[in-house]
């Protein structure tokens, strides 16, 4: 089995971008439109406001995931554009970059993590509610949609 590099990357890298357009057209397929409309900034994932990440196996880039500050408060942070190829699923990357991330942002003061994602993605509920994420009131830019999930975790 391969070993699962993460790298930190701008979000606007050409990498970054060639995942996030999978990870969009992949919630296209499963919602429609543009996959998610909400704002999102580069220069928020630039560090200590957040930080994206990129995971690669055998030197190829399959998998990404960021946060960006959540709130006033300076202790919370988003989890964001979390993706991983069809190719490398089941193989452990969304942990690991979702470790990274989470890593990442205690790293730099954070002590929660909170999330947005919709009841077409079982396997990505799946896969926080296993590490540890609770639901919590909706929020963010489709908190109002049927189907909107949020999730959140205290470090």
């Amino acid at each position: 089995m391969s070993e699962i590099e993460i790298r930190v990357r701008r979000f606007d890298a050409p990498e970054s971008q060639a995942l996030i357009r999978a990870a969009l057209a992949d919630l296209g397929q499963r919602y429609g439109g543009n996959g998610d409309d909400t704002p999102v900034d580069a220069a928020e994932f630039e560090p200590p406001a957040g930080t994206f990440l990129v995971a690669y196996l055998d030197g190829q880039p399959v998998g990404c995931g960021g946060w960006r500050s959540h709130g006033d408060d300076g202790e919370t942070a988003e989890l964001k554009r979390m993706y991983t190829a069809p190719a490398a699923r089941g193989r452990g990357v969304a942990r690991s970059v979702l470790a990274a991330v989470e890593r990442s942002a205690r790293e730099q003061g954070r002590k929660r993590m909170v999330l947005e994602c919709g009841d077409r993605q079982p396997e990505a509920i799946a896969m926080y509610t296993s590490a540890g994420y609770e639901r919590i009131p909706n929020f963010g830019f489709y908190r109002d949609e049927p189907g909107c999930l949020s999730f959140g975790r205290t470090f």
